[in-house]
């Protein structure tokens, strides 16, 4: 038998191993279930933006504190929660979870995969809303984010931590240009140089992809392009399509921002696409109006601004103290009718820093990128650009805004001068260069080659219907014959005399060539 000394030495010991664990939990009844809108009672504990969980293990985010209730958007498929579920607070906030696993792969905006792959490993848990880095841990932009696209390159430049908005018309090319982007970014080794000593030189830029509201086979049809390019390996695409509840749709972008701040925190360059923030904000009016919430002008709730504001605030350019990583955020907003003065589009031009704006007549007219040059902008301007882009693009963009002014007052018939056909062939010849096709985005080396050539002269003799044949060639004259001013261009820094004297020797060299 145990004696009484044995027994009260083991209480001892286990009464001082105990530890209490009485955990408290707030739990409430589901009042009503409104298109994936839950209105709970009894949660007087939780706050705003909480993670809750449902029977079924179903999730939802808290949107509205009400005196007696909560409004919480649920999180995926709701028809199943019924009036006097229960539902608990779990005190987190709402976070997708982010690892270097998530590279090449297509997710939802709470970070399940969508390709039919393999589960993506666990890694760090990223809130989706976050305040975005403050002014003393910020520095100007200064670094350029090459697009290959030879008119935003030269005239409307991007730099890495810019805000730089894609307006226009549906079927313009807005998605186009941030696709182009993207597969641009696919760092270019030399011949004699490997991959890795290439990446170490130029820091690669992680793409995200964020397609919300849009059509399954346009998604598709994105992921396919960029698969094909090569271009998937360092990108992750965020999906919510149109047939996905307004929750996700609205989750969407902010999703993505999450994933880029983790890659960020890296001390990485990473570019966001937000495809398109119009059907962001549709989402967002539609659950609001469930809401109950007051409408304001046309129909959107009074915090729409601030919505946008929010989230493209985190788009940023960090000190070398904080990793010296950024956020490049390529905002996409579709106008009706060409109106860039209606409420959306006014507010997220107001947000960011600068536009691309495309026009429907200048696509019907072939020029593509459909890009209005007067009307476009970049607010960092040559601070994002490299010296050696700077040098040959000076003039340009004063040359088309007079060549556009010219082609108005042309139209009127009037004899006009030489000096002013010789102006108005130029500005011809010059939109002409600056025309391209849709995902061949170009190095910069062959930019300044291209812009060099219309600025100079050099092309005004070659007819405009064999310019894309002629520069497509030169190009690859260039880099067989002249490897030197490749090699030169592609550090960015201004051109020596001795470089641009290769350049001119280059084009008339080529010109015998060609015929001209």
């Amino acid at each position: 038998m145990i004696d009484a000394d044995t027994i009260i030495k083991q209480l001892e010991e286990r009464l001082a191993m105990f530890q209490g664990s009485a955990k408290t939990q707030n739990v409430g009844i589901v009042e009503k279930n409104t298109d994936g809108v839950i209105v709970a009672s009894g949660l007087s504990q939780t706050f705003m933006g909480e993670l809750v969980s449902f029977d079924k293990n179903k999730m939802g985010v808290v949107l509205n504190l009400d005196e007696d209730n909560v409004a919480i958007l649920t999180l995926g498929k709701s028809d199943d929660i019924k009036e006097g579920d229960t539902v608990k607070t779990t005190g987190k906030i709402l976070s997708i979870n982010v690892s270097d696993d998530i590279l090449g792969r297509v997710v939802n905006p709470l970070g399940e995969p969508l390709d039919g792959k393999s589960t993506i490993k666990k890694g760090k848990d990223m809130p989706l809303e976050k305040i975005a880095a403050g002014v003393v841990d910020r520095e100007p932009v200064s670094t350029p984010l090459k697009t290959g696209i030879k008119a935003i390159d030269a005239l409307i430049p991007i730099g890495r931590g810019q805000r730089e908005l894609i307006i226009g018309d549906r079927q313009t090319g807005k998605t186009a240009i941030a696709i182009d982007t993207i597969i641009n970014q696919k760092p270019r080794p030399k011949a004699d140089q490997p991959m890795a000593e290439r990446n170490k030189k130029q820091k690669p830029v992680i793409c995200v992809y964020v397609a919300i509201g849009q059509k399954q086979s346009t998604i598709a049809q994105v992921i396919d392009k960029l698969d094909q390019e090569g271009a998937l390996e360092y990108s992750i695409i965020v999906a919510a399509g149109a047939s996905d509840s307004p929750s996700l749709q609205y989750l969407a972008p902010y999703a993505g921002s999450a994933i880029a701040e983790y890659f960020m925190e890296k001390g990485k360059d990473v570019l966001v696409v937000y495809d398109d923030l119009t059907k962001h904000a549709w989402a967002y009016r539609q659950i609001s109006l469930v809401l109950k919430r007051p409408a304001g002008r046309e129909a959107y709730p009074g915090d729409i601004f601030y919505l946008h504001s929010r989230l493209l605030e985190r788009a940023v350019k960090l000190n070398k103290e904080n990793g010296g990583g950024s956020i490049t955020a390529l905002p996409i907003i579709e106008t009706q009718a060409n109106d860039i003065s209606a409420y959306i589009p006014t507010n997220v031009i107001s947000i960011t820093d600068g536009q691309i704006y495309l026009q429907q007549d200048l696509f019907n007219n072939g020029i593509r990128p459909a890009i209005n040059v007067g009307s476009s902008v970049s607010r960092v301007g040559g601070a994002a650009q490299t010296p050696a882009i700077k040098s040959v693009s000076g003039k340009m963009k004063l040359e088309l805004a007079q060549y556009n002014e010219l082609a108005a007052f042309a139209q009127f018939g009037s004899e006009l001068d030489p000096a002013t056909l010789a102006q108005l062939e130029r500005g011809k010849k010059t939109i002409e260069i600056l025309k391209q096709p849709q995902y061949h985005p170009l190095e910069e080396s062959l930019e300044i080659l291209s812009i060099f050539a219309v600025a100079n002269g050099y092309l005004d003799d070659i007819k405009l219907e064999l310019f894309e044949k002629f520069e497509t060639e030169y190009h690859d004259f260039v880099k067989r014959s002249f490897p030197k001013i490749i090699e030169s261009l592609s550090t960015g820094q201004k051109p020596s005399e001795e470089i641009i004297k290769e350049m001119q020797k280059s084009i008339l060299d080529f010109k015998k060539a060609f015929g001209a």
